[in-house]
């Protein structure tokens, strides 16, 4: 298997990037998507943007790391990371996580053990821009204690 991971500006078309993972395969008993969006509020105020930058190169071989490491913890059989990076609008779709393998529980717990690492590990600074100005957000300890919990061996128990 060979994981699509794409760092990019422009936006990205959910049900064709899932379908990819499934299309002409009978082995792919499950397919889970992680899309997460642009909030019209940060911290409880209305915001007109999110910024997110990143450190090209860097931010690949980060998020390579962590697919692999998924691939080693559970039995996928397919990825895909879209992460996109520009001036957003409330609304608009910011990254994509899909997993795909013959049972569900490896996909559901692989595209939560990838979202978990993406928020914590993956070298992206966000901006978010209000009425009031622009400031940048700092990491949330609750998104690390989440990362943190995936730090031991995951067994998988197929039913």
């Amino acid at each position: 298997m060979t994981p699509t991971i794409r760092i990019q500006r422009e936006p990205f078309d959910l049900a064709a990037e899932a379908a990819k993972l499934a299309d002409g395969r009978t082995d792919v008993g499950a397919v889970v998507t992680f899309t997460g969006r642009c909030r019209g509020e940060e911290g409880g105020q209305p915001i007109v943007a999110l910024t997110l930058e990143h450190y090209p190169g860097m931010v690949e071989r980060e998020i390579t790391s962590h697919v692999e490491e998924a691939m080693r913890r559970w039995p996928l059989l397919g990825i895909t990371v879209v992460h996109r990076y520009g001036r957003l609008q409330p609304g608009e779709e910011i990254v994509l996580v899909a997993t795909a393998s013959a049972h569900r529980q490896a996909a559901f717990a692989a595209a939560e053990f990838l979202m978990d690492y993406l928020k914590t590990r993956a070298p992206f600074w966000k901006q978010v821009e209000s009425s009031t100005g622009r400031d940048w957000v700092d990491a949330k300890q609750i998104d690390d204690a989440a990362a943190e919990r995936w730090r031991f061996p995951y067994q998988e128990t197929e039913k």
